[in-house]
């Protein structure tokens, strides 16, 4: 099968396209909520958000499942994948590591099952929105500071990408709105909130954190290997 564009299967799961009757003598599969999906691991959850950190081994299917909320992903580690929404011709492609989508699934909710064709593991770190409509917050823009570059923006979520090579830093940007912190490439953080001492962390991929609103930040690498976040401010 030729390579696909990743953005062709995303758009093809936000809208479940394709769709095919089933004959009328065709089996039914079996069918679980996203979060009873084999490898989908809940790991979160509050009023707004629930994550999954979705792990699916080589030559695994993550079998039939149904996302019917607003959804927003990241890919920690790429993995050609065999998509199949029930009902369509499955497809197959592989979104680059840190590849950062969204899936309007509250609108068009969808039924699919993934396999990973690949060698290694394919790696995702996502969240489900649980509030149905979009304007509750005003997340900022970041504009200010060059490090954070906008990586998604719609009318549910607004998300950077923020990449700092040892000894980097990144100057103090406020979350307007609360979101969520994506670890896609590990290392040692220093995070430095006013009047508050300096807080280390020691971070891997597919670490995450729950940021709340109207706190002021500024962040360093004090490690010796690049760091990758993706941060993501909710409306």
């Amino acid at each position: 099968m030729s390579p696909l564009n990743p953005a062709l299967i995303v758009l093809t799961l936000a809208t479940g396209a394709s769709k095919i009757a089933f004959a009328q003598n065709a089996e039914v599969p079996a069918v679980v909520p996203v979060t009873k999906a084999p490898f989908h691991l809940p790991i979160f959850s509050n009023q707004l958000v629930t994550l999954l950190n979705v792990t699916i081994p080589p030559g695994r299917t993550a079998g039939y499942h149904r996302h019917e909320r607003d959804s927003a992903f990241v890919i920690i580690e790429s993995a050609r994948a065999r998509v199949q929404v029930l009902g369509a011709e499955p497809i197959e492609s592989q979104a680059p590591q840190g590849g950062v989508f969204y899936a309007g699934w509250a609108n068009r909710p969808v039924t699919h099952e993934v396999t990973n064709v690949s060698a290694n593991p394919f790696h995702v770190v996502g969240f489900e929105l649980l509030y149905p409509d979009p304007g509750r917050f005003a997340p900022s823009t970041r504009a200010e500071v060059s490090a954070y570059q906008s990586v998604l923006d719609n009318e549910r979520v607004r998300a950077w990408r923020l990449v700092l090579e040892p000894g980097q830093s990144a100057p103090a940007i406020t979350t307007n709105a609360p979101g969520v912190r994506i670890v896609v490439r590990g290392g040692e953080l220093a995070e430095s909130e006013p009047s508050q001492p300096d807080r280390g962390m020691s971070l891997k991929a597919a670490d995450f954190m729950w940021q709340d609103a109207n706190v002021t930040r500024a962040v360093r690498n004090i490690g010796s290997t690049p760091i990758e976040l993706v941060e993501f401010e909710l409306k």
